[in-house]
């Protein structure tokens, strides 16, 4: 008699590849959530009403302490982002990969948590909206910044980020 195969983790599709962290399911009568964890990037999706996908409600991580990179300060918090004309800004720097899948999966008007981490009161500080889709990283290609890649390509960048805006 052959043994049951054991599933593995994160091979549900095309988009969970190579998939790892924590999941979390709760369910109850109206709604299903899946929160994926271990990441600088979170996201929890929401179904209701007969499974339809009503709208994705991603965690970003900032740090709102100076540190410094390459002798540039990598700090940016809501009240950087507050001071941003319009309130908008991009969300760049992202240098893991699947954190940076996750900036790829955000769609238009899915709203996200500025979560100041790394800081001595980590916590949810503010809402946001994605206001343009994922685009490459600028900071990738620049020699004088942190977040240069030496082995990404203009023609086929590794890296992308999102504007998003304070709401």
């Amino acid at each position: 008699m052959p043994r049951p195969r054991k599933r593995q983790t994160g091979t549900a599709g095309p988009d969970r590849k190579k998939l790892s962290g924590k999941r979390t399911k709760t369910e109850n009568s109206e709604s299903t959530s899946v929160k994926l964890e271990n990441s600088s990037l979170e996201m929890t999706t929401t179904f209701k009403n007969g499974g339809k996908n009503l709208s994705n409600y991603w965690l970003m991580k900032s740090e709102p302490e100076s540190r410094l990179e390459k002798g540039i300060d990598m700090k940016f918090s809501i009240e950087d982002l507050k001071a941003q004309p319009k309130q908008t800004a991009c969300w760049d720097g992202v240098r893991n990969y699947q954190a940076r899948n996750f900036l790829r999966a955000m769609k238009l008007e899915d709203e996200a948590f500025f979560y100041h981490s790394n800081c001595k009161q980590p916590g949810i500080v503010g809402l946001m909206k994605i206001v343009k889709e994922a685009y490459p990283d600028h900071t990738q290609f620049e020699k004088s910044n942190p977040h240069y890649d030496p082995s990404s390509k203009e023609d086929d960048p590794k890296w992308s980020m999102k504007s998003l805006i304070l709401f």
